[in-house]
């Protein structure tokens, strides 16, 4: 008969986990703290310790507890090897590259910050993209374990790519991030388009449970939208899911016009550019914030349609500012959905970035710890 207990590895593995994240949450403790953080003996916790300093995962910081004279042994603290690496979390935007140095307990080591032209090219956003990663990872000394992009254009969810649609705002031609970044990193590196991003940070700022399905309607020099079902950004087959600029909705006097149109109809777009002018749109008159509004109404209308979010965000530079508008006009709509602005402000798409290459960079160490991966090594 088979034994269904598990074999002495698979424990021993599971342990050693068990440690590295108590370790991530707390960033030091004792052996006997570790037993009782983790509901173990501390000779399990002993032998934990050994193995994961072994492997370079975990390493004695040198502190002790104080003891001697009656107040029983000396405790040695341990904390995560500086040798388990960081990530890195990058964005790519019309305000230039920024490329974080994250470590695994959530700390940006390093920031590094390089401007963009308008219109940008790939050749000079690819410059700005090795200049920022090397800067940024620096500080490591050796590559990071991976690598997280954001991008305000279009992503391929197949390569990683950047793809030129037609009026698109920012990039002229076609990136490659995962080529550019690859020997920066040890790792993968992974590539989503800027608004699911935000998305994604706007549902953790609320809470997983309570924020499953909405839209977010990122408004900004240009325009996108991220559906997020069941917790989970939905991206369509080639990654394009979201895309509304080219959706027909009402314009002036009530005409049908493509959304991204609108705005060269309202002498809103940057000289030379798509891009929409942001400084200008919100100086613009009251009527033409009613305009906007009916058109954006639009869109939600066509989004509420086909994807029926609990509600929908309203995010980017100008989305927020004009809430009043859209609401007086998505209240007439004959399907009825909360809008409201974002919560979260500040560096969302970064701060979506940031959380998505803290949690890779934790499972990759843990990961690191399992006999599998360790199984060949020299000794």
């Amino acid at each position: 008969m088979e034994s269904t207990k598990p074999s002495v590895d698979l424990v021993r593995s599971l342990t050693d986990e068990h440690v590295l994240r108590a370790l991530m949450r707390h960033r030091r403790l004792t052996r006997a703290e570790l037993a009782v953080e983790i509901g173990i003996s501390k000779p399990t916790a002993g032998e934990s310790v050994r193995r994961l300093t072994e492997l370079g995962l975990v390493a004695d910081t040198g502190e002790r507890t104080p003891g001697g004279r009656g107040r029983g042994r000396v405790g040695s603290y341990y904390a995560l090897a500086p040798t388990v690496g960081v990530a890195l979390a990058l964005t790519i935007a019309p305000e230039g590259v920024v490329a974080e140095s994250v470590d695994v307990y959530g700390d940006t080591v390093t920031r590094a910050v390089r401007p963009i032209d308008r219109p940008a090219r790939p050749s000079q956003v690819s410059s700005a993209l090795r200049a920022a990663a090397a800067e940024a990872g620096a500080a490591g000394g050796r590559p990071a374990r991976l690598a997280v992009v954001g991008a305000a254009d279009p992503v391929d969810r197949a390569t990683g790519r950047l793809v030129q649609l037609p009026d698109a705002p920012f990039l002229v031609g076609e990136l490659d991030p995962v080529a550019v970044l690859a020997p920066y990193a040890d790792g993968p590196v992974v590539v989503d388009n800027d608004v699911n991003w935000a998305a994604l940070a706007e549902r953790d700022s609320v809470g997983a449970e309570q924020l499953r399905d909405f839209a977010y309607l990122y408004l900004g020099e240009g325009l996108g939208c991220a559906i997020v079902n069941d917790g989970q950004v939905r991206r369509g087959g080639a990654g394009l899911a979201g895309e509304i600029a080219h959706v027909v909705t009402a314009g002036p006097g009530g005409r049908a016009v493509r959304f991204i149109e609108l705005f060269e109809e309202l002498g809103l777009r940057l000289s030379g550019s798509t891009a929409i002018d942001t400084e200008r749109l919100l100086d613009s008159a009251a009527a033409t914030h009613q305009t906007i509004g009916t058109a954006v109404s639009g869109v939600v209308a066509a989004v509420v349609a086909l994807a029926d979010p609990q509600e929908v965000v309203v995010g980017g530079s100008w989305g927020p500012a004009l809430i009043d508008s859209i609401r007086a006009a998505t209240a007439r709509m004959p399907r009825q959905v909360s809008v409201r602005p974002a919560r979260l402000t500040s560096e969302p798409v970064l701060v979506g970035v940031r959380a998505e290459a803290l949690r890779r960079l934790r499972s990759s160490v843990t990961a690191s710890s399992r006999p599998e991966r360790t199984a060949g090594r020299p000794a």
